[in-house]
């Protein structure tokens, strides 16, 4: 069956400014350092108040860009509640900038958890088992030397200092934001227990980074569960909120734009990963191979010092996927990396 193609029916507004997206509903661009120089939060008139949906890194540039839109677009009413859909810095950085002004924070229990976590897990150098887990994703000695002697991404740098409280929400639940009653959906792959919400009049759906149309969600293993397969989980996640999409809902993603066709984007999504596992499995089926010299064969271009990082974890993913499923096999090579082959 044909699928509708995705549409884009709702330009970005500009630093400080906000876009009615539909009835109630207001769409906020906020800017970040980095390649991807935006995050997208979404302010829900409830009559009394606003609600936030997303809050921005722990950044002077995201800090700026809130002071505009509380003295302008949102100047009317109060944050009361800020809503965030998991746990990754540039959604949870500011969620404590708007509790101090006297917001209820809802989100995930896991979410929660894993932010509050990271947030007093701060390191000045990686742990061992940090460059562990590198070597044995095929780094070679230089990159290797040079990571274990670089302070690390610390959670602690970009999400503001949690409150110790916190609303819940779990997969199944319903709330009521900006006059519409939404039914929480989770999803799993990019960041545990990631929710979304999905009006129950069928217009509107909140994706966060679940579901993005035109970038790919990372989908990454790392050093606290080495063994992980998030793969498993994006996949899952694809098939399971495939049920709730339709052509018609406007979804409001984490990045890029509001669109529609999410019955179309979940699909490129599940079939984007098969794709790369098919190639993979031809790959190794030549020749065993590390997650590092897996890289073209996965993304199907070169990979930049920028990316590198993301695309290891990510590499890593696919093949941690592979093994779940017996069709790959990992042994260490000499150098400390576990290089993988195709399986019985």
């Amino acid at each position: 069956m044909r699928l509708a193609p995705l549409a884009y029916p709702v330009d970005p507004p500009g630093p400080g400014e906000s876009i009615a997206v539909a009835d109630g509903v207001l769409w906020l661009r906020l800017p970040l350092p980095m390649a991807l120089d935006h995050v997208n939060a979404y302010a829900l008139d409830d009559g009394d108040g606003w609600t936030v949906v997303d809050a921005g890194l722990a950044w002077k540039g995201c800090r700026a860009a809130w002071e505009r839109l509380l003295a302008g677009p949102l100047a009317s009413r109060p944050v009361r509640r800020v809503v965030v859909t998991h746990h990754h810095p540039d959604h949870m950085g500011l969620a404590a900038y708007f509790v101090a002004r006297g917001a209820e924070l809802v989100t995930t229990r896991t979410a929660w958890l894993y932010a509050r976590m990271l947030q007093l897990d701060h390191q000045d150098l990686p742990p061992p088992e940090a460059v562990a887990f590198r070597r044995r994703a095929g780094y070679d000695a230089a990159r290797l030397a040079a990571f274990a002697e670089t302070e690390p991404f610390n959670f602690s740098r970009t999400v503001e200092r949690l409150p110790l409280g916190f609303t819940r929400i779990a997969d199944g639940d319903a709330l009521t934001m900006g006059g519409r009653r939404w039914r929480v959906a989770c999803g799993g792959g990019h960041a545990p227990e990631h929710a979304t919400f999905w009006s129950e009049d069928g217009a509107l759906a909140l994706t966060g980074d679940q579901i993005l149309p035109r970038i790919s969600s990372n989908v990454g293993v790392y050093p606290t569960e080495p063994e992980a397969d998030p793969l498993a989980d994006w996949l899952e996640s694809c098939r399971r909120l495939a049920a709730l999409a339709d052509a018609r809902r406007l979804a409001l993603p984490g990045h890029n734009a509001p669109f529609t066709g999410l019955p179309l984007r979940l699909r490129q999504l599940a079939d984007g990963h098969e794709a790369a596992l098919a190639r993979l499995r031809r790959r190794l089926a030549q020749r065993p191979s590390t997650a590092v010299e897996c890289f073209e064969t996965i993304f199907g271009r070169p990979i930049g010092e920028a990316e590198f990082g993301l695309a290891a974890v990510e590499a890593v993913a696919h093949l941690n996927h592979l093994a779940a499923r017996g069709e790959a096999v990992a042994e260490i090579d000499p150098a400390g990396a576990r290089r993988f082959r195709l399986g019985a």
